[in-house]
């Protein structure tokens, strides 16, 4: 794994929050903080993960990233999978690709794809044959 962590910028903070509070919830991603911005205190900044020392995703309060980007969040199962999916649609997400399997990527590759409230592409992979 190369990544440690990644963030970036949001058009509307407390929509966003509230996207990937509810989004990621299914996969064991909760809001870690959310708090001025250690370098840039005007601005805010929202950490999600499994705990602190897990704190992997990021969002800030300093405006929308452009272009849109493609995230992949894992997932434990492919019932994950399906969760995230319906939390993201329930909590605003736009449908991307609902969950199923792509075998195009790989034999075992189900995911589902969401435009979170920027239009940025989230998904939700499983690489688990189930």
């Amino acid at each position: 794994m190369i990544l440690d962590h990644m963030g970036f910028g949001v058009g509307d903070y407390e929509k966003s929050k509230a996207f990937y509070s509810a989004a990621l919830a299914p996969l064991g991603c909760t809001l870690i903080t959310d708090e001025p911005q250690p370098l840039n205190p005007q601005f805010r900044s929202a950490s999600f993960g499994e705990e602190w020392a897990e704190a992997r995703f990021f969002i800030g309060s300093e405006g929308k990233t452009t272009p849109p980007v493609h995230i992949a969040f894992r997932a434990e199962s492919r019932a994950a999978v399906d969760a995230f999916y319906a939390a993201a649609i329930a909590a605003g997400g736009r449908d991307n690709g609902p969950p199923g399997l792509r075998p195009h990527y790989q034999p075992h590759y189900y995911a589902a794809f969401v435009f979170d409230p920027d239009g940025h592409n989230i998904e939700a992979v499983c690489l688990k044959p189930e």
